[in-house]
């Protein structure tokens, strides 16, 4: 799932970071599992983690001994909600199936 289309006008790592959470917006991600998931260097990810969090579009939290981040809920699309032009119909589908 990607995040909603006001958020993706943004630089192509944040966006990237933003994907990467709203896929796992239940549980969140550590930093060490974002930068494999986006595939950067850890300073340009610190720098879109500090974008991202000056705007309010993510949040840390402690979760089971580990810091997690998570997407903001109104970064994340909900259920019913159209997919954006870039999404294609077989993306949704599978989204909304859980593949």
């Amino acid at each position: 799932m990607k995040a909603k289309g006001e958020f993706r006008d943004r630089a192509s790592v944040e966006v990237a970071v933003l994907d990467a959470l709203v896929d796992r917006r239940e549980d969140g991600m550590t930093v060490f599992e974002l930068r494999a998931a986006v595939e950067v260097d850890i300073d340009t990810l610190e720098d879109a983690l500090a974008d991202l969090k000056e705007d309010s579009l993510i949040v840390v939290e402690s979760k089971e001994s580990r810091t997690v981040v998570l997407p903001d809920d109104r970064v994340v699309p909900d259920p019913g909600e159209a997919p954006t032009e870039e999404e294609s119909l077989f993306d949704a589908v599978r989204d909304r199936l859980g593949l």
